[in-house]
């Protein structure tokens, strides 16, 4: 009958006891421990499934040493901003023409000096984009482009072109550093304000090469990636 076949199976699965034998315990553990690894061995490392359900997109797997070379980019910018706002709050850069005489500052030429600087270092901040999420997928909150991702060559040409200008404007600039017409000028600053410029925007020089570094590494990460 169907009730004594299956009190008959159950007695011989379990013993009278009703606990099951140690190697049916053996065996059902290793089988709970297989039906838990499999979601894991399956699961993206690169989302995780939050609780209203949507994937959490992490950053690109960039590592540490050139997220620093794209934060160094950056930074290059920085001394001479800080060099121009100084001049903007008023203090004594050395120059004696008219336009950047001690004179004229503070007034409305010192937001222009200001805004030059922020602007400056906004373009360098961009770099960080070749190593952020933000670099490859647009924020949500873009009007209606947010979340669609960024085409690899649309980041790619436009830093490449910035990084070579960069270089050659910036290199060319130093060999004609202390020429007449730029620092071997008598309205030019003299002395310790002359190496204080000097050292301001001496950075400026690595910045083209830090971009282009970070460049092709961006380029090479979304050729493989997508």
């Amino acid at each position: 009958m169907p009730i004594a076949a299956a009190t008959a199976a159950a007695l011989r699965h379990h013993p009278p006891g009703g606990l099951p034998l140690p190697h049916e315990q053996e065996s059902t553990m290793a089988m709970a421990t297989q039906q838990t690894a499999v979601p894991a061995a399956t699961a993206s490392p690169a989302a995780s499934v939050l609780g209203g359900g949507e994937p959490e997109i992490r950053g690109p797997l960039v590592s540490r040493r050139l997220r620093w070379t794209a934060t160094a980019a950056t930074l290059t910018l920085l001394p001479s901003g800080l060099w121009r706002i100084a001049i903007a709050c008023g203090w004594d850069s050395g120059f004696r023409d008219e336009a950047l005489h001690p004179s004229n500052f503070p007034g409305r030429y010192s937001f222009y000096l200001i805004a030059l600087s922020i602007f400056a270092e906004l373009v360098g901040m961009l770099t960080l984009g070749l190593v952020q999420r933000w670099g490859e997928v647009l924020p949500r909150w873009v009007p209606w482009l947010g979340g669609r991702r960024i085409p690899a060559m649309a980041a790619v040409i436009p830093a490449s072109l910035g990084a070579l200008l960069v270089t050659l404007v910036t290199v060319g600039g130093a060999f004609g550093w202390n020429d007449a017409d730029n620092m071997g000028h008598p309205d030019s600053p003299q002395g310790a304000k002359y190496w204080i410029m000097t050292a301001s925007y001496a950075p400026l020089m690595l910045w083209g090469p830090l971009l282009a570094i970070v460049t092709v590494a961006y380029y090479r990460r979304r050729k493989q990636h997508g």
